[in-house]
């Protein structure tokens, strides 16, 4: 597949998180909840989460931004989702290095829809778009 028909795939798959966000609302039930901006340009998440015995049994988000953001929030809960502590607080550090554009070792996980963010590593003004939802996961965790 060449470049232009693979970047053309990773923006469909972009608006299609964007459009049609996976997991968006709040958990009533939810034990973590947590509220994260980015005011360089003004997005903002309420991320909420149910984590029951070392694992990450739901989540859901609520919030405002940009296409990238947003499409990354909808990406994060649904990659986490199902997910033990551990392997969450992994799949944010393999992400975080991914949009730096930073080699990164994958270590057998699926970074599914992620990948179509690789490109974001190009803009440095969007690597905070593009991390908020996965700093608010953190941050949620680490509380």
């Amino acid at each position: 597949m060449s470049f232009s028909n693979l970047d053309q795939l990773y923006r469909q798959v972009i608006m299609d998180h964007y459009k049609n966000p996976r997991n968006k609302g709040s958990l009533e039930d939810g034990n973590l909840t947590v509220d994260m901006n980015n005011p360089t340009c003004g997005d903002r998440i309420h991320l909420t989460m149910k984590v029951e015995d070392g694992k990450v049994t739901d989540a859901k988000f609520e919030g405002e931004g940009c296409s990238i953001s947003m499409a990354s929030a909808s990406m994060m809960t649904q990659t986490i989702i199902g997910k033990d502590v551990e392997t969450a607080y992994k799949l944010s550090h393999i992400f975080s290095e991914m949009i730096q554009g930073k080699d990164y070792d994958e270590e057998d996980l699926d970074l599914g829809d992620m990948e179509a963010l690789q490109g974001v590593s190009k803009f440095p003004a969007r690597i905070k778009c593009a991390t908020l939802a996965w700093k608010a996961m953190e941050k949620g965790l680490n509380e």
